[in-house]
């Protein structure tokens, strides 16, 4: 993991926003699919971990009741906490997820897991997946969205962390966006499609 806080130590000295998470119309534009994939309006208590400078957080935190966001790094915390200044449901923490796990807040009826899993070995991943499956209450949701292209600092892929979430979690596949630079997946215990859920079918 020190390897890990060290890129990120480096990526910070740089930039507020190294991946461009303000400005870009790629990042805009997966944030705009990733509420739309949502099979809910509105989620009681979510759980956003590797929350980076908060853009997310912000735009997830219009659909949450209660929001729990976590980074490991101190900039990003401190980033994220002026980011959703103001948002009373909002609560931002220093957290080294799956290790570091927030049992106290759980269950969770959302758990975001955006361009996070990657950083995670085989093992720790392994691990994120058991949290996952025992933090979410029996509605709950599990959204997955990740860069696939490669990069030197991830230690799996989009797919293959994906593949592994949706065999590990015990969860039903809502949702599946598919395209060259990015993978979104959304699970759920409930298995009703949006449809069924509004009583269209």
């Amino acid at each position: 993991m020190s390897s890990t806080a060290a890129y990120f130590d480096e990526l910070y000295k740089g930039s507020d926003d190294p991946w461009k998470l303000r400005q870009g119309w790629y990042e805009h534009r997966k944030r705009s699919l990733t509420l739309a994939l949502l099979p809910r309006p509105r989620y009681r208590n979510a759980f956003e971990p590797g929350c980076a400078n908060g853009e997310l957080t912000a735009e997830l935190a219009t659909r949450c009741d209660g929001l729990l966001a976590v980074d490991l790094h101190e900039t990003a915390v401190r980033l994220a906490r002026e980011r959703v200044a103001g948002m009373r449901q909002v609560r931002v923490e220093q957290c080294t997820v799956p290790h570091e796990w927030p049992t106290a807040t759980a269950p969770f009826d959302l758990i975001v897991i955006s361009e996070f899993a990657y950083y995670l070995d085989a093992a720790d991943l392994e691990t994120l997946a058991a949290r996952i499956a025992g933090s979410l209450t029996p509605d709950g949701t599990l959204l997955a969205c990740h860069w696939r292209r490669p990069f030197t600092e991830a230690l799996e892929n989009a797919d293959t962390a994906h593949a592994l979430f949706d065999a590990r979690c015990g969860l039903t596949r809502l949702a599946h966006h598919d395209e060259a630079d990015l993978l979104i997946d959304v699970w759920s215990r409930d298995a009703r499609s949006v449809a069924q859920r509004e009583g269209l079918l």
